[in-house]
């Protein structure tokens, strides 16, 4: 949470015409760590950790092996490294790490979606 509304914060300092959607933005984040964090919902499968790779598997099984099948990006820190690499990539290999960045961002947003239906009990 603290990493995506630091991005966020940037971005509004950047971009002062949406500096007040982005602020606002930072606003309504929920840290979906704080439940497991604070031992609030636990399973034996997360092996007392809180890591979207123990909670995932345990809340959304179905999503047990989705980072597996990514290619290239496959954890936030793989993320976090590549990205500030883009700008001495070539075309070729810049094109390819963006479209990894997005599938792994997308896999990640979709397991937050998922993770938060579980404990609304919506799934």
């Amino acid at each position: 949470m603290s990493f995506e509304k630091g991005v966020n914060a940037k971005l509004a300092d950047s971009f002062a015409e949406f500096s007040s959607h982005l602020l606002a933005i930072n606003e309504n984040i929920k840290d979906l760590m704080f439940p497991f964090q604070k031992n609030y919902y636990v399973t034996p499968q997360m092996q007392g950790s809180y890591s979207i790779k123990y909670v995932l598997p345990s809340l959304v099984p179905e999503m047990a092996e989705a980072y597996k099948n990514l290619n290239g990006i496959q954890n936030g820190s793989d993320a976090m490294n590549a990205f500030p690499k883009l700008s001495s990539m070539s075309r070729e290999e810049k094109e390819k790490t963006r479209i990894a960045l997005l599938e792994y961002c997308k896999l990640d947003t979709l397991a937050m979606v998922k993770i938060l239906k579980v404990l609304k009990g919506v799934e």
